[in-house]
């Protein structure tokens, strides 16, 4: 390790860290309420497009592929050293907004998906960044803080719901405020945040090391319950409202199922936070498969309770939102502690691009199982992922590399986002 990292460990964490940890999470919220804005009008756009369920689950994907897309693109040129984290930002805030914007002015289904796969683009040069900031002010207080970091990513999701739930307004008026407020996120960031102490250099992507990647045992097992957990939180994200609606009425515009969907995906915020003073106390691995196996039994039978009381029901999901993301931080943290420095940015890369491919599966299934088989089954198919996550994480607790890596210091990467 590098002497440089070991002194920067060793120093306390700098005053006004958690200020600026409040600011730079606000303005991840703020900048990332784009991500979900047409699965919060879905009701409206199904009408207004004549979309079908395939259509409507690819109005997400393509949201997924463009962040993939430019995650890989801005590792490959580390565009993060080049500019500073909280000016790339406010550039990937203003395209993501702009993207977004865009919707209401295609006609349907195929402008849309060029507008979302451009919109996940850019905000690709939000949540890697907002990640590099804050490491910049965090060292011994690194898990709490990309806690609060992902809770924000969680949070900013949820905003669409809370805008179609509070305000009643057409679906286009959605969307727009949705922009608006992710260029305010940007504008937080650049005029309100500041740089800490802590500079250190992304880790870049090298396709060459792939193959040593691949070869580690603790990345394998990291990379499984990473896409464990990626089989399962963002189909869940993406069809949380739909499924409340049933749940509350019929299916259609509604602002309690709404506001129910918001609240059942932002209680990830608070998951984060608690998973990450979890994983700084017990460790990574064993915070994440806590959230795991409570987020794996609720889908497996939560689907089932459709007809149930909305009460009973809507509780529920907020438990399940809770711990359904909680996890999400620990794993970059599990890599670059067990990862070889030499590829841990190649690393990060590959489990990043991977998992949010997989995702692409359960989104578009999810609607598919629901119309042949019901809710029930559509979101028992999620819990085989959590479950892989969990034996992958007791199988990393149980390695010796694991627990002899975590008497060292923690790694200066920056973590991929999740």
């Amino acid at each position: 390790m590098p002497e440089r990292v070991t002194m920067e460990h060793e120093q306390s964490d700098p005053a006004g860290r958690h200020r600026q940890l409040a600011i730079l999470a606000l303005a991840m919220t703020l900048a990332m309420s784009t991500w979900f804005s047409t699965a919060a009008v879905l009701p409206q756009l199904r009408d207004a497009w004549d979309l079908t369920n395939a259509g409507a689950a690819w109005l997400t994907i393509g949201v997924q592929l463009g962040f993939v897309a430019g995650a890989v693109l801005s590792a490959a040129l580390s565009l993060a050293d080049v500019l500073p984290p909280r000016r790339f930002m406010l550039i990937g805030a203003v395209g993501a907004a702009a993207a977004n914007a865009a919707l209401v002015l295609v006609e349907g289904l195929p402008g849309g998906l060029v507008a979302r796969f451009a919109g996940g683009f850019f905000l690709a040069g939000v949540y890697p960044p907002a990640l590099k900031a804050m490491s910049s002010w965090f060292r011994r207080e690194r898990g709490f803080a990309l806690g609060v970091m992902v809770g924000a990513l969680a949070l900013g999701s949820a905003l669409p719901h809370l805008i179609n739930g509070l305000g009643g307004l057409p679906w286009e008026a959605t969307v727009l405020v949705a922009s608006a407020i992710t260029v305010a996120g940007g504008l937080v960031a650049e005029l309100l945040g500041r740089d800490g102490p802590f500079h250190a250099p992304s880790a870049p992507f090298d396709p060459r090391q792939v193959p040593a990647a691949l070869r580690s045992r603790p990345f394998r097992q990291a990379s499984a319950g990473y896409f464990g957990h990626m089989w399962e939180l963002y189909a869940m994200w993406a069809w949380i409202a739909v499924f409340l609606g049933d749940v509350v009425g019929d299916g259609g515009p509604s602002s309690t199922a709404s506001l129910a969907a918001f609240a059942a995906i932002g209680a990830g915020a608070v998951g984060c936070a608690v998973a990450g003073r979890i994983g700084d106390a017990r460790g990574r691995a064993r915070a994440a498969a806590i959230a795991m196996r409570w987020s794996g039994m609720i889908a497996a039978f939560i689907g089932f309770l459709v007809g149930w009381p909305a009460w009973v029901v809507i509780p529920l999901a907020i438990v399940w939102g809770f711990w359904v993301v909680a996890d999400s931080a620990q794993f970059s943290t599990i890599v670059t502690e067990v990862a070889d420095p030499r590829y841990v940015g190649t690393a990060l890369t590959l489990q990043l691009a991977i998992g949010f491919v997989l995702t692409v599966f359960t989104i578009f299934l999810v609607p598919v199982v629901r119309d042949a088989a019901g809710w029930g089954f559509a979101f028992l198919l999620l819990a085989p992922g959590p479950l892989l996550g969990v034996l992958a994480m007791r199988r990393l607790v149980a390695d010796e590399l694991l627990r002899k890596t975590r008497r060292e210091p923690p790694s200066a990467t920056t973590p991929a986002p999740y």
